[in-house]
């Protein structure tokens, strides 16, 4: 490996085939930024709008503005499964804890489980009256949700392929959710009316919708009732759960929030790396995973002392 020299105030760590450290002891801050370990070129003719893995790292699921939808291995990007049957495009595509089921978001307003297996629909969700834009799922997946263009936030029973309920109605588009566990001594609120035999796991759970009116709200899941709302900088793309105290939310103008969900009045801290839209964020470790709109992805453990920053999609959107 050739010496690489550091600008003023700048110094070159380690450097590696795959890495290079760079710190600003001025500053006490460090970046290593990492190469890629594999790239598979031929999974998706155009760009990906979504991706996930399965719990036990077999399998990859994704979608792309080239109107597909792909089950592939993991290890070598072998794709082994196309799921046709949305209208227009996916949006949104994930996993069941189980590995063997995939949930998917569509523009068409539908929702779909498909098998991972055969590549066969199971159930198609109707309701929404705009694009999905986000899902998740309760527990092991008796019931999940999504969110829409239509403001809506929805609960849905799998068993019975029936809608259990709007969880909220913002007036907004959503355009992210996250389901976790509550804080103890959050007040969640009590549903009006006694809960469906059908909604399983939902007590004690918080939800969080990630508002184009740039709004972050949180609603007791089986109370339906609202906990808080937190007013942004500007549209909120996504959001997730670090632990049942601590959340995180990224907006279109490049702030990620970081809120404590027992007092939402003012953010623990806000990180602003560039004006970029924050589009995804995920809790790895003791940190966090986020990605923006021109093309930087990172982590971030513990503090903003030391980042990862993946490198390569150069200035293509890492969506979600």
């Amino acid at each position: 490996v050739p010496d690489i020299s550091a600008s003023e105030g700048f110094v070159v760590g380690e450097v590696t085939k795959k890495s290079i450290l760079i710190s600003c002891p001025h500053e006490n801050v460090s970046t290593k930024f990492l190469a890629p370990h594999t790239t598979f070129r031929r999974i998706h003719q155009k760009s990906i709008t979504c991706l996930d893995i399965s719990s036990g790292g077999g399998l990859g699921v994704s979608t792309s503005t080239d109107g597909t939808m792909k089950i592939w291995q993991a290890a070598n990007g072998e794709i082994r499964r196309l799921l046709e049957g949305h209208v227009y495009d996916v949006n949104c595509c994930r996993f069941f804890p189980s590995g063997l089921v995939v949930l998917s978001g569509g523009m068409d307003a539908q929702l779909k489980i498909w098998s991972a297996e055969d590549a066969s629909c199971v159930v198609t969700f109707k309701g929404h009256k705009g694009g999905i834009l986000d899902t998740a799922i309760v527990d092991r997946g008796r019931n999940v949700l999504s969110c829409s263009r239509d403001g809506t936030a929805r609960l849905w029973d799998c068993g019975k392929s029936a809608c259990l309920g709007v969880i909220a109605d913002c007036g907004s588009p959503v355009n992210g959710i996250a389901v976790g566990t509550a804080d103890d001594s959050l007040n969640l609120g009590t549903p009006e009316k006694a809960p469906s035999e059908r909604e399983v796991g939902t007590e004690g759970k918080i939800l969080l919708l990630a508002r184009e009116d740039k709004k972050l709200q949180g609603v007791g899941l089986q109370s339906r009732q609202p906990v808080f709302l937190f007013v942004g900088s500007d549209a909120f793309n996504c959001c997730t759960f670090l632990s049942s105290t601590y959340i995180l939310a990224g907006t279109q103008d490049g702030n990620i929030y970081q809120l404590d969900v027992r007092n939402t009045n003012a953010p623990v801290q806000v990180i602003h790396r560039s004006g970029a839209p924050v589009l995804s964020l995920l809790p790895y470790q003791d940190g966090f995973v986020a990605s923006q709109g021109d093309g930087t992805c990172f982590v971030i453990q513990q503090d903003l002392d030391y980042v990862l920053d993946l490198t390569e999609a150069d200035c293509d959107p890492v969506y979600k």
